[in-house]
């Protein structure tokens, strides 16, 4: 599991999604999130502007993400 550092306390599903290099833009994001491909937490999610904190993990596919 890759863990990525925020700055401040939330971050929206979006940038993170961007941030950790699982899409390349938002535009990218939009068809992911609709298809319950990426889920938070262990549930689907999709919701591109649900914030995130610390200790949230998203998964999309094979890879999960884990923020601190």
């Amino acid at each position: 599991m890759e863990e990525i550092a925020i700055r401040g306390d939330t971050i929206r599903l979006g940038q993170l999604l961007k941030l950790a290099g699982l899409v390349d833009s938002g535009a990218d994001a939009k068809p992911l999130l609709a298809s319950g491909a990426v889920s938070v937490n262990g549930e689907p999610e999709a919701r591109r502007g649900r914030q995130l904190h610390p200790s949230d993990v998203v998964v999309l596919g094979e890879r999960a993400v884990r923020i601190v």
